[in-house]
């Protein structure tokens, strides 16, 4: 493991932007995708749980239906590869168990010696089924693994464009997500940018870092 340049890192998120039109004709390749999608895998979240599911979408009859349920963007079907991110609805306890048997796989250690973890982990899924927060508790930790998927695709110099503006529930309809207990939240577009995005030469707008980071 090493680690990268400052500067390689802050060029590159100066470098990127919420990507408007795509080049229709470059494509990722195979390899470099494959990286992209293991770095949503890999993305954090709450306890380790992964309350998440990416869905990469590729079948043509799919994606010419989603401009119309998006707000009328073209990015879904301009855009290399097109990825819904979804949550986990009603994490249940079944859920969590699923997790712990899968810590146990992969340690090698057994599942009593993580009966302490399970119980710890189950407090918060109590408090969150009982106050009414676990599905906005599992919505969030989407957003985690979006970042980190949009961060370590500026990385590679590949584009991206994060779409809230999506008819969720059409969406959910379309690729069958209710029947599977998921619910999509948000997607991302990934690709090359068109030459003659007229957004790509605009200068970043950020407030001052003074404004946004307080030391205490």
């Amino acid at each position: 493991m090493h680690s990268i340049p400052h500067k390689t890192l802050t060029d590159a998120l100066q470098w990127r932007y919420a990507t408007k039109k795509f080049d229709a004709t470059k494509k990722i390749p195979a390899d470099q995708w494959q990286a992209l999608e293991e770095a949503m895998v890999l993305a954090p979240s709450s306890f380790g749980l992964q309350p998440w599911r990416f869905i990469v979408i590729s079948n043509p009859e799919i994606l010419a239906q989603l401009p119309a349920i998006s707000w009328g963007q073209t990015q879904p079907v301009d855009c290399s590869h097109y990825v819904v991110f979804a949550y986990r609805k009603g994490l249940s306890v079944a859920d969590v168990d699923h997790f712990i048997d899968r810590i146990a796989e992969v340690r090698s250690v057994t599942r009593e010696s993580l009966e302490g973890y399970r119980s710890f982990i189950l407090g918060t899924h109590t408090a969150a089924s009982e106050q009414g927060w676990l599905d906005n508790w599992s919505s969030r930790q989407v957003y985690i693994a979006l970042g980190q998927a949009m961060t370590a695709a500026a990385l590679m110099e590949i584009d991206t464009c994060p779409l809230e503006g999506i008819e969720a529930a059409k969406y959910d309809a379309l690729l069958g997500l209710e029947k599977e207990g998921y619910a999509s939240i948000c997607a991302v577009a990934f690709g090359y940018r068109a030459e003659d995005d007229k957004h790509a030469h605009l200068a970043k707008v950020r407030f001052p870092h003074s404004d946004m980071v307080k030391h205490v």
